[in-house]
């Protein structure tokens, strides 16, 4: 039997206590409690008001001066068990207790990273009580930590997406008091004193004492944080100000977490070139922040500064392979960024970035890469395009707006349309939706309309006509608005592009977005042109079918015959060059009834196209076939090829 004196440790009365974390569908029901080894232990007995004990010390062993076990390890320093657990199974055994014993392996608790077993044990913390008010002049949106952080994310956060709102806000609603210590070997320290034979609950335990803060602080900045642990520091720090031997140096470190919530201090406060108001436009991070960094800076921001650190929060998913598959060096499926910039280039990477919905997972992938450098490529020569035609260009060159074709002010109102939309985008932080419009824009409106057209007058118009001119002022406008537009996603292409026209000097990052004149909006003459590209792609569709069945091999061969019911399109197809915007040597139109065989697009009624060769010869500078080529005094030439070469 155990001594008097173990017999009256162990003598009192048990309570049988209802535990939600007990069920009746395993075990007996019936469970022991040990309110300072285990949380869900920890819990009942704080709910019941049970006695916490200090049984197991900081190394792994029992509490000297416990009875029959005082001292005996439970773990040893190398991980391995210790005596004192088969100490306990004998002492059961010898006093008739022990009902059976055996073995068994399982893997709780250990920890998750080094793989040792753990104990858990009930030790004094140091904690940020998020429901105590705070008198510190800063309680325009609530006394408390936790009502300054709830009223920042209702009334000062923007969230991108806004499901981000309501995960970290439930989170903060919810949470405990914040546990500041940890009994670590390494981290930053909490540089306390406490006094000595004081409790935790009286004024003087903590020493608040602005000079000795200072101190410590210089310290600090001088020599580190690795200075509160030199011999005689605490001596340093309070002599001649209090009697050091009053005092303990505290040796827990600080949550991890609250180094990483005190950035905007250090980042935005503490820098000359940080933010006036030490607040951040905007954090971003994975999803898993909102219960880490986003977290606690808003924790420790709120108590500090009294409200949310970020004006903005935008939260980005995470990446997998082409099958939707976590990356892992074992399923040999990662995607190396050094590999994919060596093979394809750093915007190539920055466009696959810029092209997926961020807020969620993406994937990424060799077929994912190869289909973003086509659309790279794409824009690529766009571009190309624009530099090529620009050669030579200036200011005496330019054509006011209002003296510009149809066509191109056709295309300053897309730029105008496409101006607001940027900027939207950008602001909401859609690159999708900003890329996807300019790269519609490029390949749609200007590679296949725009450019396809004005590349004879580009090419073959006299270099002083008024087509040309304001042709090459709309390419400029064009370069001026995509290379900036551009530069945040594509970043070095755009630089490139820049510098071609300004003799390597300067930087598209420098450039602020150019302002778009708003007479360039015109929503009648777009609504015109919306009715002649319907009508063109009808006669593009007819000259396919003849180029197909090779009765031509290029559309200047055609001079169409284009039926047209609707008199205010026909009217609107008179006004301007249609034969020039269809790309044909000639064109009729009318408003016959359409006949029989004419071509048709179920999705444009009203329009049918028959086809016609074109008379005449070919001209050999503009390849049109016109009946006058040959009557110049430039041989195998057109009237305009002729007057252009003078």
């Amino acid at each position: 039997m155990a001594s008097k004196a173990a017999q009256g440790e162990w003598d009192y009365d048990v309570p049988m206590l209802p535990g939600d974390h007990v069920t009746d569908e395993a075990g007996t029901g019936f469970v022991h409690t040990a309110p300072s080894h285990g949380d869900d232990d920890y819990q009942l007995g704080q709910k019941f008001g049970l006695p916490m004990t200090y049984n197991v010390e900081p190394d792994g062993s029992f509490r000297a001066d416990l009875p029959l076990f005082g001292g005996q390890p439970i773990v040893l320093p190398d991980g391995k068990e210790g005596p004192a657990n088969v100490s306990v199974i004998k002492q059961l055994a010898w006093s008739g207790a022990l009902l059976a014993k055996g073995k068994m392996r399982h893997s709780y608790p250990h920890s998750w990273r080094s793989k040792a077993p753990l104990i858990y044990r009930n030790t004094p913390q140091w904690f940020a009580a998020i429901d105590r008010p705070i008198d510190d002049g800063q309680g325009a949106y609530g006394a408390t930590i936790r009502e300054r952080a709830l009223t920042s994310i209702r009334e000062l956060v923007t969230f991108t997406p806004e499901s981000g709102k309501n995960r970290l806000y439930s989170m903060i609603e919810a949470r405990p008091d914040w546990v500041l210590s940890r009994q670590r070997a390494w981290g930053v320290p909490l540089t306390c004193f406490v006094k000595k034979g004081a409790k935790p609950t009286d004024d003087a335990f903590l020493l608040r004492h602005p000079e000795v803060n200072a101190r410590i602080v210089a310290a600090f900045e001088a020599d580190g944080a690795d200075v509160w642990y030199v011999q005689g520091f605490k001596e340093r720090m309070l002599g001649g100000l209090v009697d050091p031997s009053d005092y303990e140096q505290v040796m827990d470190v600080l949550d991890v977490w609250f180094d990483s919530g005190s950035t905007h201090a250090f980042v935005l406060r503490d820098r000359e070139d940080g933010a006036a108001d030490g607040i951040a436009d905007l954090y971003l991070e994975g999803t898993d922040q909102h219960r880490g960094w986003f977290h606690s800076s808003m924790l420790q921001a709120c108590g500090t500064k009294g409200r949310a650190p970020y004006r903005g929060l935008l939260t980005h998913g995470f990446t997998l392979d082409e099958k939707g598959m976590k990356m892992s060096k074992s399923l040999g499926n990662t995607i190396v960024p050094e590999t994919v910039v060596q093979q394809y280039g750093a915007d190539i990477l920055r466009l696959w970035v810029a092209l997926v919905d961020f807020t969620n997972d993406q994937r990424i992938g060799p077929e994912i890469l190869k289909g973003v450098a086509d659309s790279y490529r794409r824009l690529r020569n766009t571009l190309r395009f624009m530099l090529g035609n620009l050669a030579g260009f200036s200011d005496a060159e330019r054509v006011d707006a209002r003296d510009m074709p149809e066509l191109e002010r056709w295309v300053l109102h897309r730029l105008a349309e496409l101006d607001a939309e940027v900027r939207a985008g950008y602001t909401a932080y859609d690159f999708q939706g900003v890329f996807q419009r300019l790269f519609a824009f490029c390949t749609t409106d200007l590679s296949a309309v725009y450019f396809d057209i004005r590349k004879d007058a580009l090419y073959c118009d006299a270099a002083g006509s008024t087509r040309r001119r304001a042709s090459r002022t709309v390419l400029d406008l064009l370069y001026q608005r995509l290379t900036t537009w551009l530069a945040p996603i594509l970043t070095f292409t755009m630089e490139e592009v820049w510098l071609c026209r300004n003799d390597g000097d300067g930087s598209v990052h420098l450039e602020d977005f150019p302002e778009t004149p708003a007479d360039w909006l015109n929503p009648a003459l777009a609504a015109k042109w919306e009715g002649i590209r319907a009508a063109r792609r009808v006669v593009t569709g007819a000259l396919e079918v003849q180029r197909t069945a090779k009765v031509i091999g290029a559309s200047l061969e055609a001079a169409p015959v284009v039926h047209v019911a609707d008199t205010a399109i026909l009217a609107a197809l008179r006004s301007v060059d249609f034969a020039n915007l269809c790309i044909t040597s000639g064109v009729q139109l009318t408003a016959d009834p359409e006949p029989q065989e004419a071509f048709r697009l179920p999705e444009v009624p009203g329009i049918a196209v028959v086809f016609e060769p074109a008379p005449g010869g070919k001209c050999q500078r503009c390849w049109q076939i016109l009946p006058d080529v040959g009557t110049h005094a430039h041989a195998g030439t057109c009237k305009r090829c002729n007057e252009a070469l003078g």
